[in-house]
């Protein structure tokens, strides 16, 4: 197995804020909505470069969508910023008929979601957006796994045209994804070729996975990890090539294990490659306050989960 360079720790929200500043000295069409979070959203260069493009809605999250939506009627691309919790569980309706019905070229763009949260606790923690996302018609889903590649999806975002979840966190996680990679939207990116086990992975889990793959590495598997950051449009052809050579695959997710990227998976296989998957994601649960290593131990979605669910499922093929 191949070493990762790592280009240093940061969270993925930064990435998030250091994309929407370079898109506000390039992009005159990029505006900025933000519900009372600008700090934690990362946004405060932006605003202050661009205080005539940067809309401060306060705690009015379902007016911030309705707005977003009636500016790209005049060509705008907004870019509205809050919790994930609070950018699709509170605001759905609004998404669902204001957005996503009327293909309006919105870019929903959700910090601090699922249990690395941490001490926020459950009613933060969302775990079940990426389902409630994909679900949409007209929505593409992006989950990026580093500081480095959110960056990268924030600016790819502004030239794809349609509603857009992109979802990030707020640990630090080390960045392993080069500065200058190319991020294509709906195209997998293949980290590491194997043949014995395929690990599918998105977010903070793609980073459990390589820490996984070491291990199993050094215990004589070979492993295959693709990094799976959009969710929607899913890249199927990388799944059933994957899994056409290794047999069996893993999925990982910091959310529910319904609705998410393994379900997604697994509507694939079932209708193109049976073949022995197993789930690591968070089962049908709340979280709760504690620190987020302490939370993805508990609930399942840490680096020896994705071993053990490897080992599973290498023995369920033979």
């Amino acid at each position: 197995m191949k070493d990762f360079e790592i280009f240093g720790n940061k969270d993925t929200r930064s990435g998030f804020g250091e994309g929407l500043t370079e898109l506000g000295k390039t992009n005159e069409n990029v505006v900025a909505l933000c519900a009372d979070l600008t700090g934690s959203l990362k946004m405060d260069t932006f605003q202050k470069e661009n205080p005539n493009r940067f809309f401060q809605v306060g705690i009015a999250e379902a007016n911030m969508m309705g707005l977003a939506a009636g500016m790209t009627i005049g060509g705008k691309i907004p870019y509205t910023g809050t919790f994930a919790n609070f950018s699709t569980g509170r605001v759905y309706d609004q998404i669902r008929q204001s957005i996503a019905y009327s293909q309006k070229n919105v870019k929903i763009c959700a910090s601090h979601a699922g249990l690395t949260l941490g001490e926020d606790g459950a009613t933060h923690q969302i775990l079940e957006d990426i389902g409630m996302m994909r679900m949409l018609p007209n929505m593409t889903v992006i989950v990026p796994a580093d500081f480095n590649q959110t960056k990268q999806a924030t600016i790819a975002i502004a030239d794809y045209f349609g509603p857009v979840y992109l979802r990030f966190g707020r640990p630090v996680m080390p960045i392993f994804i080069k500065p200058d990679a190319p991020f294509i939207i709906g195209k997998a990116d293949v980290l590491i070729e194997g043949t014995d086990v395929t690990i599918i992975a998105c977010g903070h889990l793609v980073w459990k996975s390589i820490e996984a793959a070491k291990i199993l590495t050094e215990k004589g598997y070979s492993v295959e990890l693709i990094n799976m950051h959009t969710i929607k449009p899913l890249d199927e052809e990388a799944i059933l090539k994957s899994v056409a050579k290794t047999g069996c695959v893993v999925t990982a997710e910091e959310h529910m294990k319904n609705g998410g990227l393994g379900e997604a998976v697994a509507q694939v296989l079932v209708q193109n490659l049976l073949a022995p998957q197993e789930f690591v994601a968070v089962n049908d649960s709340f979280g709760e306050s504690g620190t987020p290593m302490e939370l993805m131990t508990k609930y399942g979605i840490d680096t020896a989960n994705i071993v053990d669910a490897s080992l599973k499922a290498i023995a369920r093929k033979n």
